[in-house]
C-alpha cells in the first residue's frame, strides 16, 4: 500500500523553470510518481534535456508573454493531455549583481523581480485554471520563499515578490472554493542548494546561511518531496497554506 501512496499515474504536470535547479528535482520526482511532465524553460536546451530524460515535454518560452503561454500550454495539452498540476516554480532573486538596500534599488530591479515571480506565475495560473474548474480537478503549487515571510536584507524586490506569492494563494485558494477538488498551496523555502545562488554574492550568501538552524542549505530533491505531497491527489484538505521548508529558519 505504501508504495501507492501519492501516485500521479494519468496526471499532466507543467513545471516552470523545470529545466534546473528545483524545477528539474520537481520534474523527476512527479515524473517517477507517474505523471507526464512539461517542462517549461526560458532554455531550449535544458528545457529538452530534462524533457527528453524522463519522457516529458519540453515548453520553451518567456513566461511573461502571452502569447508563449498560450503556444506552450497549447502544445503540452495536445501532446500529453489538459494540465491536472501546475507548479509554478520559475523565480529571479535579483537582476544580476543587484543585491542591494532598498534606497539604492531602481525602478527595473522591481519590474523585472515582479514580472517574473508575480505577473508569470498569475498569467501561467490563468492558462491552467479554467481547465481545472471544467473538470472540478487540479493542483497549483507555488514557489514562494522564507524571505517573504522574513525579508531579507538586500533582496527588497524578491522578498516583497516572494511575499505577494504566499498572498496570491491565500486569495486564489479562496476564489477556488466550491469549484471542485482544486487546492492551491505555497511553500517557503530558505537557501536551497541551486544556480539562483549564482545571482547573489558569496556575503548574501552567507547571511541567509547564519540564520537557518540545522547549519546547511536545503537540496532540491528535499523540496521536490513536498511539492510531490502538494500535487497529489492525497492533498484534499490542505489549501491556502504556506508549508515552510527552510531548516528551522520558520516555524509559523
Amino acid at each position: 500500500m505504501a508504495a501507492d501512496m501519492f501516485r500521479l499515474d494519468g496526471r499532466v504536470a507543467v513545471v516552470t523553470g523545470g529545466g534546473q535547479g528545483i524545477g528539474e528535482a520537481v520534474c523527476r520526482r512527479l515524473a517517477a510518481a507517474g505523471a507526464r511532465i512539461g517542462v517549461f524553460d526560458m532554455s531550449a536546451e535544458n528545457a529538452r534535456r530534462v524533457a527528453d530524460a524522463i519522457g516529458g515535454v519540453p515548453m520553451v518560452g518567456d513566461l511573461t508573454k502571452e502569447a508563449d503561454l498560450d503556444r506552450v500550454f497549447g502544445e503540452v495539452v495536445k501532446a500529453a493531455g489538459p494540465v491536472d498540476v501546475l507548479v509554478n516554480n520559475a523565480g529571479v532573486a535579483s537582476r544580476k549583481g543587484r543585491d542591494v538596500p532598498i534606497w539604492e534599488s531602481v525602478r527595473e530591479d522591481w519590474e523585472y523581480v515582479f514580472n517574473i515571480n508575480v505577473t508569470g506565475l498569475v498569467l501561467c495560473c490563468k492558462a491552467v485554471l479554467p481547465g481545472m474548474i471544467d473538470r472540478r480537478y487540479g493542483r497549483v503549487v507555488n514557489i514562494a520563499s522564507i524571505a517573504g515571510k522574513e525579508g531579507n536584507p538586500k533582496m527588497g524586490p524578491y522578498s516583497a515578490s516572494k511575499a505577494a506569492v504566499i498572498a496570491l494563494t491565500k486569495s486564489l485558494s479562496k476564489e477556488l472554493v466550491g469549484k471542485g477538488d482544486i487546492c492551491v498551496n505555497s511553500i517557503s523555502p530558505a537557501v536551497i542548494q541551486t544556480p539562483i545562488l549564482d545571482q547573489l554574492s558569496q556575503e548574501q550568501i552567507n547571511m541567509m546561511l547564519s540564520k537557518i538552524p540545522l547549519g546547511r542549505t536545503g537540496k532540491p530533491d528535499e523540496v521536490a518531496a513536498l511539492v510531490h505531497f502538494l500535487s497529489s491527489s492525497e492533498c484534499s484538505f490542505t489549501t491556502g497554506f504556506c508549508v515552510d521548508i527552510s531548516g528551522g529558519r520558520a516555524t509559523y
